[in-house]
């Protein structure tokens, strides 16, 4: 889940560097080093869900194939099914 966490965070973050340089000064080396990191955060993020076992994840990886924010739906559905750890 480590792996899925920052590949998500990565994601987000790229995308919204890409779009935040596109609405404003549109820095041609900010495109060539956040769009390969994007694209690479995306298809790690789709990877590291489809690759998690059980039930949860299995209703997890259609969320992770939406660009920009898949990953952190797919972790919030996956934290959201998780079991409670028991007490003591």
């Amino acid at each position: 889940m480590p792996t899925l966490r920052l590949a998500a965070a990565v994601e987000a973050f790229s995308l919204a560097l890409l779009l935040g340089n596109l609405l404003t000064v549109h820095t041609g080396w900010v495109t060539s080093l956040g769009g390969p990191t994007h694209g690479t955060a995306y298809l790690v993020t789709v990877l590291a869900v489809r690759l998690t076992p059980g039930p949860a994840a299995r209703r997890a990886r259609p969320l992770a194939l939406v660009p920009g924010v898949g990953g952190l739906l797919a972790l919030r559905r996956l934290r959201a099914e998780r079991p409670p750890v028991p007490a003591g």
